[in-house]
This record gives structure tokens, sequence and C-alpha cells, in this order.
């Protein structure tokens, strides 16, 4: 199936705000954060507790356990070792042996349930840490009303090759009030978080919307044909950019508004004045006798000729722009087209053309599209030279390019026009004289050849002085025939 086209548009579907988009957005992260904080501080705070817990009796095992079997302690470095440990920790830690008739007892407290242990105990103990892989960890109660306890028991072999057995003991703090502190504070926080983000989110969304709103406008504006907008630099980096760039398109679109218009009406103009030449000339030789004359003739075949060369331009110049016209590049000598062109210029009356040339060059490009940036610009410096009517063309080699320049010594042109010259549209006002002669389209052209073959080009001129106009090609060896 063929795809179908149509130009009604669908109706968008609505879409939300980026005021409210922004607020949306804050208040979703501040409901994760909140919530986040209530996981953890309350739902979570005494799995965090007992898993603190649980690691500093794990390590304060370990490193009791690694410094005995690392030397053989006497039991004076035994009991300052436990002593040391309890006071760093504030846990009650017992050394026994594996019968549990010999132990040492170091408490953090005034009490604690390892002194409950007898020598009986400490060897079942000892068994049953054994038959579980040689560590285990349990929690216990002293009693009613008594804080937990986390008992760690772990059986090793000193350095000296006996069998020891640790025990720690560490008391396990209720989180219970903690927790229903936690909550009154969060529930305050919680209220301050979402004002907070309500204001904040406001004045965020405002100083962000508000100049994209703007530009939006502006574009709506825009987009109806009315290049005079406003756009403030305001907001953050990239909407002010986002406005100077719609500003700067705004101005281009009016000026391109602007050419289309002059173009229009001088084109109109130029179609007019040989047509009604053509027309008035053929009925006077129709209604008139005697009036079908040669002259006559002529004048109807220079304005066809004249006709037919201003519409050829237009065509030329769309096809260009458009990539409809191939470049068929070879290597050709480009002096001698110069001098070729130049001599048919020569047999022109009242002009004088000079071209200066030291040696001769060749290039690799298009002959015919080269020729016709050629035959445009010493038309385009015909039109407007001064009264000495004399036209220069000047080639000027470098080390790895050739520089043809076309000197005039007209009028010359204003520094702030002389970009626009090569826009399509282009014409200078119409008090000058480059906008009584000509479709204002041989430059564009110019611009368009030039850029398919990715040539340099440019023009330098002064008011009263005349204009240089000028390109650049890469210049080549001549073919081993030319040779």
């Amino acid at each position: 199936m063929k795809p179908e086209w149509s130009n009604q548009n669908p109706r968008p579907r609505k879409k939300i705000g980026i005021r409210w988009g922004i607020f949306a957005g804050f208040a979703v992260f501040t409901v994760i954060i909140i919530a986040l904080l209530w996981i953890f501080q309350i739902s979570l705070l005494d799995s965090f507790y007992r898993s603190i817990k649980t690691q500093e009796i794990r390590s304060t095992a370990d490193s009791i356990i690694s410094q005995m079997q690392e030397k053989r302690m006497t039991l004076i470095q035994m009991e300052s070792t436990l002593t040391q440990a309890a006071d760093d920790t504030q846990m009650s830690i017992l050394l026994s042996d594996n019968t549990g008739q010999w132990a040492i007892l170091q408490k953090s407290s005034p009490t604690t349930f390892l002194e409950r242990l007898t020598w009986i105990d400490r060897a079942q103990i000892y068994m049953e840490t054994e038959s579980v892989g040689g560590s285990y960890l349990f929690s216990t109660n002293n009693g009613e009303g008594q804080p937990e306890n986390m008992v760690y028991v772990v059986n090793f072999t000193e350095k000296g090759g006996e069998k020891r057995m640790l025990i720690l003991n560490t008391g396990i703090t209720p989180v219970d009030s903690t927790v229903e502190t936690l909550k009154i504070q969060l529930w305050y926080l919680t209220i301050v978080m979402i004002l907070l983000a309500l204001v904040l989110a406001l004045i965020i969304a405002r100083r962000i919307s508000a100049p994209i709103r703007q530009i939006n406008e502006s574009a709506k504006t825009l987009a109806t044909g009315d290049y005079a907008i406003e756009v403030q630099d305001k907001g953050f980096r990239e909407i002010a950019e986002l406005g100077a760039t719609l500003r700067y398109a705004a101005s281009e679109l009016s000026k391109v508004e602007q050419l289309r218009r002059d173009l229009i009406a001088n084109v109109s103009h130029d179609l007019r004045t040989p047509l009604t030449m053509i027309a008035g000339y053929s009925e006077v030789m129709r209604d008139i006798p005697g009036e079908n004359t040669p002259e006559n003739v002529q004048i109807i075949i220079d304005e066809t000729h004249r006709l037919t060369t201003l519409v050829n331009d237009m065509l030329d110049l769309s096809k260009f722009q458009s990539g409809a016209i191939p470049v068929e590049r070879s290597v050709f000598n480009l002096t001698e087209s110069i001098r070729e062109i130049m001599a048919r210029y020569d047999k022109m009356a009242d002009f004088t053309f000079l071209f200066e040339a030291e040696e001769d060059v060749y290039v690799n490009a298009d002959e015919l599209k080269i020729s016709q940036v050629v035959y445009n610009l010493v038309n385009n410096a015909v039109n407007y030279t001064g009264a000495d009517k004399t036209i220069r063309v000047r080639q000027r080699v470098k080390s790895d390019t050739v520089r043809v320049e076309v000197i005039d010594s007209g009028e010359g042109i204003e520094p702030d026009k002389l970009r626009d010259i090569w826009e399509r549209y282009y014409k200078i006002d119409k008090s000058h004289k480059r906008a009584q002669v000509g479709s204002g389209l041989g430059l564009s052209i110019v611009k368009s050849i030039l850029e398919l073959h990715g040539g340099l080009y440019g023009v330098q001129s002064e008011v009263g002085k005349g204009s240089i106009f000028w390109f650049e090609l890469p210049r080549v060896s001549p073919p081993e025939e030319e040779k």
C-alpha cells in the first residue's frame, strides 16, 4: 500500500505542562525520600542495630584469637588482653580450656550470665560448639525485664597447642523507645519536608517554565509569519540559549522574507519588461505596414534572449541547490579556459578586459560549471564597473591553490552588505545600481557551484573604490599528454 498524506493534523494528545511536570517530579521525589527515612529509621532500625552488634562481637573475637595465635602468652598477658578488649568494647569475655576447668573472666558490667557458668556448663558448651563447626552465635535473656544478651562462642587452638574456648557477651539495648522518639521526629520532619518541597517546586517550576512558556508563545507568533518577536534571555543557560537561537532564527527569517519579496518584485519587473517589449513590437509589426524590419525583429530576438537568460538562471540555481546537477570533474587548464572567455568579451565595444596570469594552472573540476562561475563574475563586473569601463581578471598562484580575482572599478559595496550579496534573494536597496540590473541570482549560482566543488569564495569591496570577487580551487598537475 502506498503511504497517504493528509493535510488534516491529528488532534494532539493533551500533555502535562512543564510547571506541573516539575511540581509532580518534586512531589514524587519528596515522597520517596520520606518513605526511605521511615523504612530505614523505623522498620529497619532494629535489624541494622543487630547487624552492627554482630559484626562488632565477631571482629572482637577475631582480634583476641589472632593475638593469642601469634605468640604464646602467659596468664598475665592473657588477662591483660581480655581486660583491654572488655574495656574497649564494653563486652564480658570468658576464656576457657576445652574441659571447662580453667577459665579467665573479664566483666564489663556488675552481673553477667557468664559468671554463672560452671566448669561442666563450659565443657558442654565447648562440645556443642565443636559439633556445629567451631563457632556459633545466639541470644539469651537474663530474666524478665532484663536486657537481651548476644553471645558468641568460638573454639580455637592457641600457639602453644592448647585448645581454648572464647565466649563474648554483649548487651542488646532495646530500641523501642528510640523508635518512638524517631517516629515523632519523622512526623515533624515529614511535614517540614512536604511544605519545603512544595515551595521549592513552585519556585523552580516557575523559574524554568516562565521563560519556556514565553519562548513557546514567541514560536507560535513566529509560525504565523510575524517575525517581530521579543524573546528575553532569562532563566538557565540552556533556556537563554534557546531564546537567543529563536531570536536569531526570527531575524534570519525576516531577512529571507524581505529578500523573497524583493526577488518577486525584481523578477516580475525583469520579466515584464522583455515581455512588454516583445508584445509591443509584435503588435507594431502586425498592425503597421512597413514595420516588419530586421531592426524590430532583432529587438524581439534580444528581449527573448534576455527573458531566456533570466529563466535559465532561476532554473539553474534551483537545480544547483537541490543537488540535481552532478559535478563532472576532469583535469583541465583553468588559465586557458579563462583566456578563451576573456577573448570572447574583447569583442564587446566600449569595455576593456584585462587578464593577468603568470603561468598556466590546471584544476580538477567541472570545466563547464567553472566557466559559468567566471562568466557570472565577469558579467557582474560589466554591469557595475565604473566610468573607465575596465574589468580586470587576475590569476594568483599559491603553493597548492589557484585564486581567480575579478576586479571592477564601480561604486563598491557597503561592509554590512558584503555577506548578504551571495544570498539567493538578495538585491541591494533600489537606490543602488545593483538593484536595477539582472535578477540577483548570478552570485547565488557562483556560490552554489563553488560549494559543490568545495572551493573558497569571497569579496573585498570599499565604497567608491570598486570590488574584487574571488574564488580559489586546489591546483593539480597537468595530464601526461599536456606535459
